[in-house]
């Protein structure tokens, strides 16, 4: 018996050791689809700040801006903003300032349309 009884402990340790690693994973995805989430919303606000400061807004662009505000926040309240360490995302000073120009680098303007906007 004592054979069997080694390979049950065995058994259970390796159990334990896959959930573990498995709640890891978990954790790990919903970092990075909180992430996707606040890039959109950040992507969509930016995109909506420049062409109102551009003259080139719609009459609704104020209120998207307030929705998509009102989002971030919500979104980084529930989940964070997929950072896990809790420091401002790369680019950017703890003040909140982007020293990439605020496009990331792409010189894109366009949104995606994601998110609950």
């Amino acid at each position: 018996m004592g054979l069997m009884d080694k390979v049950r402990a065995q058994g259970s340790q390796l159990a334990q050791v896959a959930q573990d690693a498995a709640r890891e994973g978990k954790v790990k995805l919903d970092q990075a689809q909180a992430k996707r989430r606040a890039d959109a919303l950040f992507r969509d606000l930016g995109a909506a700040v420049y062409a109102e400061r551009t003259g080139r807004g719609s009459p609704d662009s104020k209120e998207r801006i307030d929705r998509l505000v009102d989002a971030l926040s919500r979104q980084e309240a529930d989940q964070g903003l997929g950072d896990p360490d809790g420091k401002a995302p790369s680019g950017e000073s703890p003040s909140g300032e982007s020293g990439t120009g605020g496009d990331g680098g792409t010189g894109e303007a366009g949104g995606t349309g994601a998110g609950p906007v």
